[in-house]
């Protein structure tokens, strides 16, 4: 399949190629974004090749990579970050592939922003790389359940109706934010835990993305009538091997649910306190845990 673009009548322009599928919008003056719309549209076809190359590498534990050199730069990314962040995964197992959508945000998002664009963002599925110069800001939809979100015909990537989102999170340029990536066990890839869905502010898209996913699989408890499977028996081209997936989870009782929260908890403020996120927004079966940031802005 070749790349393929289209521009909604919002202005929002959605580029798609094999199961990359991004929306994005930039906005400054008029030359500004003509040239940001070329150059993002000249770098987008090679993505998906550069990452097909590396994919072999890409799907080992950062733990098997030490020394590997990647070729091109969403793979080098990948696998820095990944890497930098194995410490608060169960058993240290991590895959470059945990950064992915937002190594790729982030990459597209870098040729958007040329002089006169006063803010950028790019979504791939819901992991968002921003840019915003001085006095801007972005307010970005939060759901606290992401199946709510993948049932739609779209998914995330087409953006999020009133409808569907429980608030916005408003992201100045004062922050020191500029990715944003959600994850959960009812999403599009797959988790260990138990976590309805797990929001992170980062400093960038590739950062967000592999915190979301860890601090989502460390969501969890132990309790017989939560299903899991072996990734590699749901997908034969995972990264997970034969480790435990999560296929299936039922109503538990509270104190379950707060016990699996504070988990992640505990993982998400060990990257808190890391100066990995700057903050993250918790969610399971209604209750909700929070490693806040105050200067972060939460509309209802």
């Amino acid at each position: 399949m070749h790349a393929q673009r289209h521009q909604d009548e919002d202005g929002r322009w959605h580029f798609r190629h094999g199961p990359i599928d991004i929306v994005w919008q930039a906005e400054g003056d008029t030359k500004a974004c003509a040239r940001a719309l070329q150059r993002a549209w000249q770098r987008f076809p090679h993505i998906l090749p550069e990452l097909v190359r590396e994919l072999p590498f890409l799907r080992q534990p950062v733990s098997a990579l030490q020394g590997h050199r990647f070729a091109h730069p969403v793979a080098a990314r990948m696998h820095r970050v990944c890497q930098q962040a194995a410490s608060a995964a169960a058993d240290g197992f991590v895959t470059p592939m945990a950064a992915v959508a937002g190594a790729v945000a982030q990459d597209l998002l870098a040729h958007l922003v040329v002089p006169g664009i006063d803010k950028a963002m790019v979504n791939n599925g819901g992991d968002i790389a921003m840019h915003l110069a001085e006095g801007q800001q972005w307010r970005i939809g939060w759901v606290s359940d992401v199946a709510r979100v993948f049932t739609q015909p779209h998914g995330l990537s087409h953006g999020l109706g009133d409808a569907l989102i429980d608030g916005r999170i408003v992201i100045d340029h004062t922050l020191p934010v500029r990715g944003v990536a959600t994850s959960g066990w009812r999403g599009r890839s797959f988790s260990m835990g138990m976590a309805d869905s797990v929001t992170v502010l980062a400093a960038d898209a590739a950062q967000a993305d592999v915190a979301a996913t860890l601090i989502a699989n460390a969501v969890n408890v132990s309790h017989p009538a939560i299903v899991r499977r072996p990734a590699a028996d749901l997908r034969d081209d995972t990264d997970l091997g034969h480790r435990l997936v999560t296929v299936e989870v039922p109503t538990l009782p509270a104190q379950a649910v707060r016990h699996a929260l504070d988990l992640g908890l505990d993982c998400a403020r060990q990257m808190q306190a890391q100066g990995w996120i700057h903050a993250a927004l918790l969610c399971c079966q209604g209750q909700v845990a929070m490693a806040e940031a105050l200067e972060c802005g939460m509309q209802e």
